[in-house]
């Protein structure tokens, strides 16, 4: 164990148990309950307090000019608003991600590995290595010298959504990590946003199948990731406005309870309006903020 330490010491690490005062135990309180619940944490740098927003960005390694573009786009915009930005430092949109974070004065970004901390994986995102610790951190549940494993980034992933208030999947192929995060998100609790792409990109399929099994929520402006955390800037915005609403999407309005979600079939009964009526109005309520879309089970007033 003075080995571990002293190596620690000498890489500019820490390492948290579960029963110390600084780690995360709100963001791992759904983790603590499984059997491979983490054992300790590994960090170099600040973890996010208690109480701040924290938004996972991920995809794939092989992404798109398109997908790399809007992580960091998305990363960016997030950052200004004093959101942390959660990855987990691969190549392709988790690189983009953090990049997007650091690109702002002040932005915050947590990048959790699948090695341990002081591993060059990839090798191409050394100087990205050394960025992040001085505006959020690196963190592991694995030691130093610890390499990458193919069992080892399963384990980063869900521990990617611990951290996660939101995750946004932008840009992934049916059979990706990002996926298993999403995944994990929803267990957790954690809403799921997922952007949609070119149909015929293979790239693009995972965020299609989540958006088409109702598992996440249509991404496409930083608004709605806004929208699914209820930032602060989000709820202002909407209060500074008054929006004027038509007779339909009043009766629909109407129908809208604050804590029980309502079907479009029982909206449509109870309005009397027909079912194309009542989804344009649920989209327009929507947009201006008015009422949220349960995925699953429908929709309830905000």
């Amino acid at each position: 164990m003075d080995d571990l330490n002293s190596r620690l010491e000498r890489l500019g690490q820490r390492r948290l148990l579960p029963d110390d005062g600084d780690w995360p135990s709100a963001r791992l309180a759904w983790l603590a309950q499984e059997r491979d619940a983490p054992k300790a944490l590994f960090v170099k740098g600040e973890l996010p307090r208690a109480g701040t927003y924290a938004v996972a960005i991920v995809g794939t390694r092989r992404a798109t000019h398109y997908g790399l573009e809007v992580a960091r786009e998305m990363a960016r915009d997030l950052a200004r608003l004093g959101v942390w930005i959660v990855s987990g430092f691969a190549l392709g949109v988790d690189t983009a991600a953090h990049e997007g974070a650091l690109q702002v004065d002040g932005g915050r970004t947590l990048a959790v590995l699948g090695t341990g901390i002081d591993v060059p994986y990839p090798a191409s995102n050394a100087e990205l290595r050394t960025r992040v610790p001085e505006a959020g951190a690196l963190v592991s549940e694995y030691e130093p010298g610890e390499r990458a494993a193919k069992y080892h980034f399963p384990r980063r992933n869900r521990l990617i959504a611990a951290f996660a208030d939101v995750v946004l999947v932008v840009e992934a192929p049916e059979r990706s990590g990002a996926l298993i995060t999403a995944r994990n998100a929803v267990e957790m609790g954690r809403t799921v946003l997922a952007v949609p792409g070119h149909i015929r990109r293979t790239t693009q399929a995972g965020c299609h199948k989540l958006l088409r099994d109702d598992v996440a929520l249509l991404c496409t402006e930083v608004d709605d990731v806004l929208e699914a955390l209820d930032h602060p800037a989000r709820r202002a915005a909407r209060d500074r406005r008054e929006v004027e609403l038509t007779p339909s999407e009043s009766a629909v309005l109407d129908q809208l309870d604050l804590d029980d979600a309502a079907g479009p079939d029982a909206i449509t009964r109870g309005s009397g309006l027909s079912p194309a009526a009542v989804m344009l109005a649920l989209t327009r309520l929507e947009l201006e903020g008015l009422a949220r879309r349960i995925p699953g089970v429908g929709y309830v007033r905000r």
